[in-house]
């Protein structure tokens, strides 16, 4: 914007001076010919007048163009500014995308750690319901065995009832017989002890 205003008040001057060339040249023409005093001083005065303005109009171009270099000097100490700070935004980014860039590798590092250990917890579960199934099995393989085993213990127990009853029984008619040759051997022996006590012996 100031540098367009700057531009128009140039073009303002260098026609205001070309008008002065013209006017001079008028009059300098006016002199030759010997124009009245009339038109003479009406072009003098109009001559002093565009000065007037002139320097008017060159004052200002002066005003202006200090402005605009006070301008041009705010926008150089800005862009140098506005450069040093787009110099540290690119630095912070780059190290932030740096930062970034090791948490993603990371993160990546510890996905995959996390799926391997998942995994090998998978194989272990498998492993250890293997190893309960099979602990199982075996629980009742012992459970089958010690019902065999209870089962065998009472037929042997039952078995060894039934043997020593058929031993008992084997037994009585041996008994038996030999208590009867002993009651006739004492009879025969003594026969006055024998009618006066009558026999005790149990028979089992």
């Amino acid at each position: 914007m100031a540098s367009l205003a700057f531009q128009q008040l140039r073009d303002l001057v260098e026609l205001q001076e070309a008008l002065l060339d013209s006017l001079r040249r008028q009059i300098a023409v006016q002199e030759e010919t010997s124009v009245s005093k009339i038109e003479y001083e009406g072009v003098v005065k109009k001559l002093e007048k565009e000065e007037e303005e002139h320097a008017k109009t060159k004052n200002n171009l002066d005003a202006v163009s200090e402005q605009l270099e006070f301008a041009l000097g705010e926008i150089d100490v800005l862009s140098k500014q506005l450069q040093r700070e787009k110099q540290a935004f690119d630095s912070a980014l780059s190290h932030i995308n740096n930062k970034v860039l090791k948490h993603s590798i990371q993160k990546d590092k510890l996905i995959s750690k996390c799926s391997e250990i998942e995994n090998h917890i998978l194989k272990q579960e498998d492993v250890l319901n293997d190893k309960e199934n099979e602990i199982k099995e075996l629980q009742l393989m012992i459970n089958r065995q010690k019902q065999t085993l209870k089962k065998q213990a009472s037929d042997f127990k039952i078995q060894k009832q039934q043997e020593c009853y058929i031993a008992e029984m084997h037994s009585r008619p041996l008994l038996l017989s030999a208590l009867l040759d002993r009651l006739a051997t004492c009879t025969s022996t003594h026969p006055a002890n024998h009618l006066a006590s009558p026999v005790t012996t149990r028979i089992g």
